[in-house]
């Protein structure tokens, strides 16, 4: 979107056409996308201890230090990669979501067609979100249970859910549903089915009681999710051992480019980088500033030991993007990973309890942003590259932009959990409060390790189909609402790319479904804040409408808004 967007400011409020400024304000725009995404993956379980009254909340200055220590590591890893990853593997790695934006750049002409579709997008998930979070009209969720089965299907009719399943297509979704399906139509009502007298540890009932009392959302709550994490830990270490022979290579490659960059370049506008040495000065100073502050407790050693971690998760964030794209990346996978080798370290050292629990969060976050911004980095050069940028403008553009997201992320946190809270309904928080979980469970020595292994060996099995295990874990993780959401906007997707025309026209369908798909998300995330400040200020309650229709309404509404998502995709015929 901030591509499109661009297009539009530059072109028709400043009156000007310039693509390589079009494509800077795309690159620091789509920073705090992901700065964003790291930090919401990690940081919330600060706020859920809080709530729980084990520490005070975190300060608005302690979330904008890890994000900003994240974010400058993830653009500065990116400068010596440039040229092994964007230049010299040049129709090797596509970038697709760069190239997309590239294409999208060089269009021209196609401006203002690309930001009306954006637009619409915006305004319609918006005005959708309102009606559905700020008046209440429908539900926002439908669920069907089957009467003598302890089973539960649904789905969540939230735009943004459907555009997520369109934007990571068919395939992806399909995986993510797959899960969803062994998580709450096979292992929930097996547990209720064998265990329903017993009451199994971490549960504190007997399970019959709690699917009684709390349906399966209930079983998913105290035992699924451990099946899920154990998917997900074993997702994250397979992607990271699978990668290591493109890890070692682009390590390779990497060093020879700063030893053998050809001196004629020097001089080249689009050849010129950051100078590697003042990076590698300031790297050695965050190590520092990481040693020196109280909220991560490590030594010297540890804070370098975190600066190596990073640059190694930013050459397989980059290697990874350039390969699937960066709504694949398996940022969760590697901030697992961290956070597992970092609560062990940290215990052995003597950092246990609270201190040692929010340390091991602050360092995974710090990994998760520079995955985050590493591949987002990526993305942008190759879009340069395309575009004839100047990688230096570029890398300054990121800059400013993991700056001032880092400033307002804080805010945005804080603005969340005042509102509604982390860890409920309204902001699960998933990610942050599965790795909560593992980080506690490692530290006090209480995760339920027999469901832990049973999600490694299911992620196990499927590694043995040939099957990415990370969606798969996802949706084993996720509840079943969202995947199945997910999945109807990846059929929406299979029926725009089977109906029949030239190539042409069937890239020219699915990318106006991607522009509509990307500014929902993007309307969704705006209106969500709006509905939070309401919150806050406690105006949500005198905006509810003293009626709700029943799921038949939020059925009929989820169908309305997958059909106008493939009108909107046909319409790139009449174009």
């Amino acid at each position: 979107p901030p591509a499109v967007i661009s297009m539009g400011v530059i072109r028709v409020i400043m009156k000007k056409n310039s693509i390589l400024e079009s494509n800077l304000v795309q690159t620091i725009g789509s920073a705090g996308e992901s700065l964003a995404a790291g930090a919401i993956f990690t940081l919330p379980a600060l706020f859920l201890w809080a709530a729980e009254g084990k520490m005070d909340k975190p300060s608005i200055l302690e979330i904008t230090v890890i994000a900003l220590i994240g974010g400058l590591l993830g653009v500065f890893f990116m400068v010596p990669l440039r040229n092994a990853l964007i230049v010299r593997e040049h129709g090797v790695l596509p970038y697709p979501e760069g190239t997309a934006c590239a294409e999208v750049l060089l269009a021209g002409e196609e401006g203002g067609a690309n930001a009306s579709t954006v637009f619409a997008g915006l305004g319609i998930a918006g005005a959708f979100k309102f009606i559905i979070d700020g008046l209440k009209l429908v539900p926002s969720e439908i669920n069907i249970r089957v009467k003598g089965y302890a089973g539960e299907i649904g789905t969540q009719i939230y735009p943004a859910v459907m555009s997520v399943g369109y934007i990571c297509g068919p395939r992806i979704s399909s995986y993510m549903f797959a899960g969803g399906i062994i998580s709450w139509l096979v292992l929930i009502p097996a547990i209720v089915l064998f265990g329903s007298d017993l009451t199994l540890y971490p549960g504190t009932a007997p399970i019959g009681e709690m699917f009684a009392s709390g349906g399966a959302s209930a079983i998913w709550g105290s035992y699924i999710r451990y099946i899920g994490a154990g998917a997900l830990a074993a997702g994250g270490i397979i992607s990271l051992i699978k990668s290591l022979p493109l890890i070692i290579r682009t390590f390779k490659q990497a060093i020879d480019s700063m030893k053998n960059k050809n001196a004629a370049h020097k001089g080249l506008r689009t050849e010129q980088d950051l100078p590697i040495p003042v990076l590698i000065a300031v790297a050695l100073v965050i190590a520092v500033l990481i040693w020196l502050i109280p909220t991560f407790p490590v030594n010297l050693i540890g804070a370098l030991i975190i600066v190596v971690f990073g640059f190694f998760f930013a050459t397989v964030s980059s290697r990874m993007v350039g390969l699937i794209g960066s709504s694949n990346n398996p940022v969760s996978g590697m901030t697992i990973a961290t956070l597992l080798f970092a609560t062990v370290i940290l215990k052995a050292t003597g950092s246990t309890g609270i201190t040692g629990m929010v340390g091991a969060i602050s360092i995974g976050g710090i990994i998760c942003i520079v995955a985050a911004i590493a591949g987002d980095a990526s993305q942008d050069l190759k879009t340069g590259f395309i575009v004839g940028a100047t990688p230096k403008k570029q890398q300054l553009g990121e800059i400013i932009g993991v700056v001032a997201s880092a400033a307002a992320i804080g805010f945005v946190l804080y603005l969340l959990n005042e509102a509604w809270g982390y860890g409920t309904e309204k902001i699960p928080a998933a990610q942050a409060t599965m790795m909560k979980m593992l980080v506690e469970g490692i530290m006090n020595g209480e995760l339920p390790w027999a469901l832990i292994f049973i999600g490694v060996f299911i992620a196990i099995v499927v590694e043995i189909l040939h099957m990415p295990v990370m969606p798969f874990a996802v949706g084993m993780y996720l509840p079943f609402s969202l995947s199945a959401g997910i999945m109807a906007g990846g059929v929406v997707r299979i029926l725009v790319e089977k109906r029949k025309g030239t190539e042409k026209e069937k890239k020219a369908r699915t990318d106006r479904g991607l522009l509509f798909t990307s500014g929902m998300i993007a309307g969704e995330g705006i209106v969500g804040i709006l509905l939070a400040v309401f919150a806050v200020f406690k105006i949500d309650s005198k905006i509810v409408l003293p009626f709700q229709l029943p799921q038949i309404g939020s059925l009929i509404l989820f169908i309305a808004l997958l059909a106008l998502l493939y009108r909107v995709c046909m319409k790139a015929d009449k174009e």
